[in-house]
């Protein structure tokens, strides 16, 4: 029997109080909710979607302060993903926060080795043309693939011409698919497990597709 029963109302709404007060003190004194009410349900979610779709992990809430001008040492969401990496990871991805849900497949920022792949493939009739045609076909299911998190080259990539049939292509640094859910009732119920789980079998020809033609950084 499925444990996971949605997000509860309380766990935005520690989020709104933390955005108020987001401090040690605040944390220390209310890090009983943070277990109840936003750790527990998340677990419950991403060990259901980890039994479909292979290992996630929870993100820990402490933010990464080493570079950050802001000094606020909490997350203001909760999330997961199936890569630890930010630069060369490729992977499934889940943030939950006051305004909705974030979830996704894909490669927000790929490496120089990983990109020198992608655009290879990109550049190659059989692998570029099915690229183009999944991206059509995603997009045709409201699911439009991204470059991901870096803006687009604005010329073309050394060794391509401006006028290769495939060129918008080959300026992206990333390739994924991100699904934005502002904040509703559903959230509250299961179906946000079948929410998440629909949008990532259905992203799986970009899965497969960067699988066989990128894969994961070279170490």
């Amino acid at each position: 029997m499925s444990t996971f029963q949605g997000l509860p109302t309380a766990l935005f709404e520690f989020f709104a109080d933390l955005a108020q007060d987001n401090s040690k003190d605040f944390w220390d004194a209310n890090k009983q909710r943070w277990q109840r009410d936003v750790k527990a349900p998340m677990s419950a979610l991403v060990d259901e979607l980890s039994a479909e779709f292979g290992p996630l992990r929870m993100f820990r809430p402490n933010r990464d302060l080493r570079f950050a001008r802001d000094k606020a040492p909490y997350k203001l969401w909760t999330g997961a993903t199936s890569t630890p990496q930010a630069t060369g990871g490729i992977g499934y991805y889940l943030s939950v926060s006051t305004t909705g849900i974030t979830t996704g497949y894909g490669a927000m920022r790929m490496t120089a080795d990983q990109l020198r792949r992608f655009r290879g493939a990109i550049d190659a009739d059989i692998s570029g043309i099915r690229f183009e045609e999944l991206t059509q076909e995603l997009a045709a299911q409201g699911l439009p693939v991204s470059p991901g998190a870096d803006q687009p080259l604005k010329n073309a990539p050394r060794g391509w011409s401006t006028d290769h049939p495939r060129i918008n292509f080959l300026r992206w640094k990333g390739a994924a698919v991100v699904q934005d859910w502002p904040t509703d009732t559903w959230m509250h119920t299961p179906q946000v497990h079948e929410r998440i789980r629909d949008t990532w079998a259905a992203v799986e020809p970009l899965r497969a597709w960067l699988d066989e033609n990128v894969s994961p950084h070279d170490h």
